[in-house]
């Protein structure tokens, strides 16, 4: 999902620019979470937004996302495929297909 040479990129971007001291587990979870914000905030008054601005939030919470990961010595694809394998369970095909309702209303 993630290759490795784009979080080499982001390693040494932060590197050059000593800003992994402010980058503790809390902060960046912090900083998800204020980038999301954004990114909901260019659908606030249309439900298209504009796609430059859409594309630099998205690219701000998935930077912050591979940031967290790395710090916590997780790997990006292996949590995503471990989470899908259990919300799979949760929301079989044959009761889920098609619909939004909640796994234990299914």
């Amino acid at each position: 999902m993630t290759s490795e040479s784009l979080l080499e990129t982001l390693r040494v971007f932060m590197a050059e620019r000593d800003w992994q001291q402010f980058h503790s587990p809390e902060n960046l979870a912090k900083s998800i979470s204020i980038e999301a914000a954004e990114l909901l905030e260019c659908f606030q008054w249309n439900s298209d937004g504009d796609r430059e601005e859409v594309a630099g939030e998205l690219a701000d919470v998935l930077t912050y996302a591979l940031l967290l990961a790395d710090k916590l010595d997780l790997d990006p694809e292996r949590i995503i495929r471990a989470k899908l394998e259990r919300t799979a369970q949760k929301y079989p095909v044959e009761k889920a297909k098609g619909r939004s309702t909640k796994y234990d209303r299914l």
